[in-house]
């Protein structure tokens, strides 16, 4: 064969060997690499994700702090889970120190569970959320012979599947006569030494706990006082209760409530009743004079109560609210508080100075309420959380939230949330603890796959832990996703993202900086339900600390909480908002000057025109303030 021939023939084969090579190896990855945009961005940010994933390989491991490693494995997990863990010499171990460390290990095998679960080709099914009939019986009933403890006890009777429209609840009680209450040298100021004499009873409607440690939510709050309250007069109070948090009452005083105002399915919010101050007044007498002219009936109800006095009281469930009636009377109602749905009242409690006779629930629903959180969730793309970025960001914010908090979380998707994926400055994750049923676990561990905006923290969720929730923050906005700037928040917190950001901006760059509604001075409880030990606490007052609800801190105290958890030197205390203050005064006192921006705005109590952040707000507010702040206003939405 002639060289020039073969030395073609040669070029050729190499030739096709090449364009073989290409077909069977190059082509195919690149085809992948440039399918779409979004897959393009997903590889570039495949190393930050990898990050956040790779801290649950540390679940199951030693239960010292740790850093996510950076060995890689074959399978990364599909949960994100926090590598912070906790451990103390048991020579050292404090009250505190003994709740974590339990609430860690009884997390591990829930967490284990959750991870063969997720790692499995067909994982078992979850406990249908069907119950059958004889679990959601039509009628309640709780006879005298069960009720007559004769004590100053609470009498509890369970709603098994919540209350729908026409529910009805009846209740035959005798109040007790008063008692004497408070202290001398209030009782001398206000009657001249005689004792404060005090009878009063609660009837409420209560919703399912969600934290231990936490109060469960007062769906209907029915507060009848006999002898009066600083009024000195008898009164009936109505209200509810969201995370411990009273929104506004509705007080009846004995003045009808006029008819132009918002009625309830057409009944009065309050109705008249007989008034010592009112009824012999010459007003009143010539209402009585005309009425009776134009034939028009009067009719004087007494308050509804009375001690030693036997009575039925019957709340029923309308279209718009409650209806109370005692002894077939009309007496107020409530309408329904945005927040709240009839199905939540999952308990009827009866507490005060009150004794029972009986007690009778009928028309209940004859099913469940769905416990699917596809009833909360919307398993739509455009809520996934975007990729998360390779560059350092400005803002991280850090979500606490509980494991069956479904719709709190949807709502903050649905609405302020949607700022951090229109841009590549900010971004948000929710901090959730394990809850003590798999099956929530489960359904939490769903939302997290689909949705890669939730960071598990590995203990069994406590009220008086959430500070370890705070340590993860913290990681995550140091070690995952580099921020300048860290904020904690809740998830019945609405969150004006870039007010946030001004504030923050307001400080000299390169400054440590505390933003938030700062507290000076503040004394701890001694006493009573939010009671703080000397152990817990010497001191006499609690350091500046910003209200737990929303607050931003620098990177540089970011790191230096961290290092100080790291080396177990970190000092914990279970109320997280004045942990941070006392770190952060620490790191004033030994590092360097932070600069502590404080503003009102950053609201606890609830909500004001003009927010940064709204505390106490339910998934319906949420939609509500963020459709209000699109249309270009930072307004409230109504009372719970």
């Amino acid at each position: 064969m002639p060289p020039k021939r073969a030395c073609r023939l040669a070029l050729l084969a190499a030739a096709a060997a090449y364009l073989l090579f290409l077909l069977l190896f190059e082509l195919p990855s690149f085809a992948v690499s440039t399918a779409s945009p979004r897959h393009a961005h997903a590889a570039a940010t495949h190393r930050a994700r990898r990050r956040e994933l790779e801290a649950a390989a540390s679940a199951l491991r030693s239960p010292s702090p740790l850093r996510p490693h950076k060995s890689a494995f074959p399978r990364l997990p599909p949960l994100a889970v926090s590598s912070v863990r906790f451990h103390r010499p048991n020579s050292s171990s404090s009250s505190f120190d003994a709740s974590a460390s339990a609430a860690f290990a009884a997390a591990r095998p829930h967490l284990a569970h959750l991870l063969s679960y997720s790692n499995s080709a067909s994982p078992s099914p979850s406990p249908s959320a069907a119950a059958s009939a004889s679990s959601c019986p039509a009628t309640v009933s709780a006879p005298g012979d069960r009720l007559a403890s004769g004590g100053a006890g609470v009498v509890a009777v369970e709603l098994p599947c919540g209350m729908a429209v026409g529910s009805r609840v009846t209740v035959v009680a005798r109040p007790r006569a008063a008692r004497a209450v408070g202290e001398p040298r209030i009782a001398a100021r206000r009657e001249g030494g005689a004792p404060v004499m005090v009878s009063q009873f609660m009837v409420e409607l209560l919703g399912t706990k969600a934290v231990q440690g936490e109060e469960p939510p007062r769906v209907l709050h029915f507060n009848p006082r006999i002898r009066g309250d600083f009024s000195g007069r008898p009164i009936i109070e109505l209200n509810t209760c969201y995370r411990m948090q009273w929104a506004q009452p509705q007080r009846c005083e004995g003045f009808a409530s006029r008819p132009d105002e918002d009625t309830v399915d057409r009944e009065l919010k309050c109705e008249k009743w007989i008034r010592d101050d009112y009824s012999n007044s010459e007003d009143s007498k010539m209402k009585s004079w005309l009425n009776h002219l134009i034939g028009r009936p009067s009719i004087d109800w007494p308050y509804p109560f009375a001690e030693g006095k036997q009575f039925v009281l019957t709340i029923t469930a309308g279209l718009e609210g409650y209806h109370v009636s005692v002894d077939g009377q009309h007496i107020t109602s409530f309408p329904y508080r945005t927040g709240y749905n009839l199905e939540d009242a999952t308990e009827l409690s009866l507490k005060g100075d009150l004794d029972v006779e009986s007690i009778f629930v009928a028309h209940l629903p004859s099913s469940p309420p769905s416990f699917s959180p596809q009833s909360y969730l919307e398993m739509s793309e455009q809520w996934k959380a975007s990729p998360l970025p390779t560059e350092p960001v400005e803002l991280f914010i850090g979500i606490l939230s509980a494991a069956n908090h479904f719709a709190e979380r949807m709502a903050i998707r649905k609405s302020w949330m949607i700022s951090t994926r229109r841009s590549s400055n900010v971004v948000a994750r929710f901090f959730v603890a394990l809850n003590g049923k798999n099956e929530v676990n489960e359904e939490l561990m769903k939302e997290a796959e689909y949705f890669g905006d939730i960071v598990i923290v590995p203990f069994m969720d406590n009220y008086d832990l959430v500070v370890l929730k705070i340590i993860a923050i913290v990681e995550y906005g140091v070690r995952v996703v580099p921020a300048k700037h860290i904020m904690k928040c809740d998830d019945d917190t609405f969150v004006r993202i870039e007010s946030v950001l001004d504030q923050v901006k307001k400080v000299q760059s390169g400054k440590s900086m505390y933003v938030g509604n700062i507290n000076y001075y503040h004394r701890p409880l001694r006493s009573g339900k939010w009671s703080v030990t000397y152990e817990e606490w010497p001191e006499e007052v609690y350091p500046p600390y910003a209200n737990g609800p929303g607050y931003v801190i620098s990177s540089d105290i970011a790191q230096y909480i961290l290092s100080e958890f790291d080396n177990k030197a970190l000092r914990l205390f279970k109320m997280e908002d004045v942990s941070m203050g006392m770190w952060v005064e620490k790191f004033n006192a030994t590092r360097q000057p932070v600069e502590y921006l404080h503003d009102v705005r950053f609201y606890q109590p609830g909500c004001f025109d003009g927010y940064f952040t709204a505390h106490y707000q339910s998934p319906q507010h949420m939609i509500c303030l963020w459709r209000k702040l699109q249309a270009g206003s930072a307004q409230c939405c109504n009372v719970r």
